[in-house]
């Protein structure tokens, strides 16, 4: 069934007009925005990301930078919360099939890469790309109007980095990739705790030659898979009651059921996300 979305209305100020506004074609032949533009958008009106329907944990980021280097690729805009946590946005024109498709890999692989990182490393490659000294993570957070304590963002912001914990935006201008099509990926990279939205921007046209954006969210994590785990015989999975982040193995435990437990936890994590508002 194809995806059918309202057409947003203009209302004049005294209320008696009303105006259709005229939806845009994808890509630089149709609304004329380029990838570069719709980055800029996201660095300077972080706003326009629908972050709350995604995942409220991550609200309030704060943009860093554009085009971050990494050894997986060059991130298209970071952003980083008060408490640490890491926002890493995509942006693609939607205008070839194999680019839908890939960018999902690309996001994923940049944060399998942000994994090995500390928030020195993070800071460091900031600062490169920003060309400014100090502690410009840091300096960001607190220019936004967040009172931030220096070790305790630090040290959020590493343990985060390395357990994966990362809000992943796939921003287009017209998301028309399958949610079915998303798992293949998912499934090899269920050992990180991210959250992954698909956010579309599409762009509409207003009488007076304006053009508007009306980003919605088209998919998350919560409702985009649904999984089987096969359990080896003798184990079955708990109830979810047990902290993931901070296991606590018995002495009795072998380094197999330790191994097994702990992609468990990672696996429970990930399913209670995708299940938590699945259609039935």
């Amino acid at each position: 069934m194809a995806r059918q979305h309202a057409t947003p209305l203009l209302i004049s100020p005294s209320g008696t007009e009303v105006s259709v506004l005229t939806p845009l074609g994808l890509g630089l032949g149709g609304h004329g925005l380029s990838e570069a533009n719709i980055q800029e958008l996201v660095h300077r009106h972080p706003s326009c990301l629908p972050i709350a329907e995604i995942d409220p944990m991550f609200v309030n980021a704060v943009p860093i930078c554009r085009e971050l280097v990494t050894p997986a690729g060059n991130i298209d805009n970071l952003l980083i919360t008060p408490s640490g946590l890491p926002v890493l946005v995509e942006c693609k024109l939607w205008r070839n099939p194999e680019g839908r498709r890939e960018v999902i890999g690309q996001i994923l692989d940049y944060s399998k890469e942000l994994t090995k990182w500390s928030a020195s490393d993070l800071q460091r490659e900031a600062k490169r790309r920003l060309g400014s000294k100090g502690n410009v993570l840091l300096d960001l957070v607190r220019g936004a109007g967040h009172e931030v304590e220096e070790i305790s963002f630090n040290d959020a912001l590493t343990f985060n980095l390395r357990r994966g914990r990362f809000l992943l935006l796939i921003v287009g201008d017209g998301i028309r990739e399958g949610v079915e099509s998303i798992a293949e990926y998912l499934q090899a990279h269920a050992g990180l705790h991210f959250t992954l939205g698909l956010v579309e921007m599409p762009i509409y046209a207003a009488p007076d030659g304006s053009k508007i954006v009306a980003p919605r969210v088209l998919a998350r994590t919560q409702t985009i898979l649904r999984s089987v785990i096969l359990v080896p015989d003798g184990m079955t999975l708990g109830d979810g009651e047990e902290d993931a982040d901070e296991p606590d193995f018995s002495s009795r435990d072998t380094p197999e059921r330790k191994e097994y437990r702990a992609k468990r936890r990672a696996a429970s994590a990930i399913l209670d996300r995708f299940l938590g508002d699945a259609p039935t």
